[in-house]
């Protein structure tokens, strides 16, 4: 994930209680061990599977989406979903608007997301990325060739691959123009005849007391200000998942094409006051 977009209306400053510092530890607390808990049983796991079936993955995404779904009740936060996910091989694009779109994503549909390589650095996030498969990327075009083999590899193998087009979190009320260099990849001659992509949208209605990007992480705002922040509110909103109707990469005739088409869908299934922004 990057943070290259920021607003010019700063975020609201939310100051949390005596209660509300409490409620944090005591949900962040719960979070840590349930997350813990899933990394050392996919750790295990993996380790019987990954000899067996190489890229193939029967057993270990079970975990991480039952890990995510934990997640939402730990934090008294609603999860709802519209639509189906695809059963078709290929990819699923989403907007991004906050670091609670990992679970959010996860919850439902066993995905793998692509994110820069720098994240495969990050302390505790970085582990945790590498050991539910992530796939990591270098923005340098030299790279191409070899993160178009690796897709390829990945997809051939069952993989759902998840990114987010747009390059960057948003506070959540709007979609920003989604980027096509990934899509390129979708077009290579060895599967563009057999790949599907699936558009999802992500949206995000913060507790009724609160700023409407509530749950948005954006620009320069810090991951532990923003996590304690979530984790600890005395009410929750919710999250709903939209998943529209997958389109296969060969009907378009290149990826601008295909980058348009899944951005209009993504960005109409917003609520009508987020659609023109």
């Amino acid at each position: 994930m990057s943070f290259t977009w920021n607003s010019p209306d700063p975020p609201a400053v939310v100051r949390l209680g005596p209660m509300g510092v409490a409620r944090a530890v005591l949900r962040g607390a719960i979070l840590v061990c349930i997350l813990l808990i899933g990394v050392v049983l996919t750790a295990v796991i993996r380790s019987i599977e990954q000899p067996l079936y190489k890229l193939h993955r029967p057993w270990t995404p079970h975990i991480t989406q039952s890990v995510c779904r934990m997640a939402f009740v730990v934090l008294g936060m609603r999860h709802e979903v519209a639509g189906a996910p695809m059963r078709h091989a290929g990819a699923v694009v989403a907007n991004h608007a906050s670091w609670l779109d990992i679970f959010a994503l996860n919850a439902r549909k066993r995905v793998y997301f692509v994110s820069k390589s720098e994240v495969a650095k990050w302390p505790g996030i970085g582990l945790l990325a590498r050991i539910t498969g992530t796939v990591f990327i270098n923005r340098d075009p030299k790279q191409a060739r070899a993160q178009t083999e690796i897709f390829e590899s990945r997809l051939r193998a069952g993989h759902k691959l998840l990114f987010f087009p747009e390059g960057s979190s948003t506070d959540g009320l709007r979609v920003l123009p989604f980027k096509s260099t990934l899509f390129q990849a979708f077009f290579s001659k060895n599967i563009r005849h057999d790949i599907f992509v699936q558009p999802v949208t992500v949206i995000y209605h913060a507790p009724d007391d609160q700023d409407p990007r509530f749950y948005g992480w954006w620009g320069n705002m810090t991951f532990g200000a923003h996590a304690l922040q979530v984790l600890g509110a005395a009410r929750q909103g919710k999250v709903k998942v939209v998943y529209h109707d997958p389109v296969k990469v060969d009907e378009f005739p290149d990826r601008k094409a295909l980058a348009a088409h899944v951005e209009n869908a993504v960005r109409a299934a917003m609520p009508k006051d987020r659609q023109g922004r």
